[in-house]
């Protein structure tokens, strides 16, 4: 990948984030070496960040980004940890598809630590996005731990999984290989938006307890 492609990047990642609604992007500085997308700068929550590390990843040629960004959150008062703490408890709580009674949250200087267990990946993945949302985050560390009340996939489980992709991307791009409780994910796929939806089917599968992905992005 040479210069005036990373240029072409540089100039679709600072139009995506143009595009968004949830960006600043005279926040956000864009550095791309060899298809490798840095991003730079200060925003005030967490959501900015993770907003804008997804409208890297949606543009088309991005091989990586690297989230740079600084969380600052106003020098004016704002949320305590206990209003975040608070307002972390109330969303899950909201939101049907997570099972707020088996997880905890602690707060500390924004930061927020995510205990607890559940049964499929996509509630870990949910729960986190959830608190990615609220005002007066820093960052969030997920230690949330997957542990399903069914058996192991078993060879019918992952062709189920290989037909399931094969309907979300539209060909055999992408493998899967089942270890026990593990699905262990191959192939190339298109985007990274493209891969998100295959770690999403990956993580739906019952009986799945960890997800190895060996994906690559690419054309």
């Amino acid at each position: 990948m040479n210069g005036v492609d990373d240029q072409g990047i540089q100039r679709d990642v600072l139009a995506e984030l143009a595009w968004d609604p949830q960006v600043l992007p005279n926040e956000i500085g864009v550095i791309v070496d060899q298809g490798v997308v840095t991003l730079t700068g200060y925003v005030d929550g967490a959501a900015k960040a993770w907003a804008a590390t997804r409208c890297a990843q949606r543009v088309r040629g991005v091989r990586a980004v690297v989230d740079g960004i600084e969380v600052r959150l106003p020098g004016t008062p704002g949320r305590t940890d206990g209003d975040i703490a608070l307002a972390a408890s109330r969303a899950l709580e909201w939101d049907s598809f997570v099972p707020a009674e088996r997880l905890d949250v602690s707060v500390a200087n924004g930061w927020l630590m995510l205990r607890g267990e559940v049964e499929f990946g996509w509630q870990r993945r949910a729960a986190e996005g959830e608190l990615r949302r609220l005002d007066g985050v820093r960052g969030i560390t997920n230690l949330v731990e997957v542990r399903p009340s069914t058996p192991p996939p078993d060879e019918r489980a992952r062709q189920d999984v290989q037909r399931a992709l094969a309907r979300t991307l539209g060909g055999e791009r992408v493998t899967v290989e089942v270890d026990g409780d593990t699905l262990v994910l191959a192939g190339v796929v298109r985007s990274w938006w493209e891969r998100d939806q295959v770690e999403r089917v990956a993580w739906s599968t019952p009986g799945v307890r960890v997800v190895h992905d060996h994906l690559l992005v690419g054309g």
